[in-house]
């Protein structure tokens, strides 16, 4: 998935705190508890969205929210940036920028 970079986004719903630790290259951010006032976001989206998280549960909890939504564009990361850090993948210092 990562060779086709234009048919997917990066998502972060961590908080402001744990983003300020790093982000998955090309990141955009979103708190999770703003996901339910950015359904449009989502929904409008014609790639696929890859919402991360620490660790994935947080994020697995709002891809199941987004389905319920009828949004079927997301996936979580399994096992967060927890786990692509440890692979050896490196961290940007700054977001791509917030979801509008």
């Amino acid at each position: 998935m990562l060779r086709k970079e234009d048919h997917f986004e990066l998502l972060d719903i961590r908080t402001p705190a744990e983003i300020e630790r790093g982000v998955l290259p090309n990141a955009r951010t979103l708190p999770m508890h703003m996901v339910p006032l950015k359904l449009h976001y989502f929904s409008e989206s014609l790639k696929q969205i890859v919402i991360y998280c620490r660790t994935g549960s947080r994020s697995a909890q709002v891809c199941r929210f987004l389905n319920q939504q009828g949004i079927n564009n997301v996936i979580s990361l399994r096992g967060g940036i927890v786990k692509w850090s440890s692979s050896g993948h490196k961290l940007d210092p700054v977001p791509g920028g917030p979801v509008d």
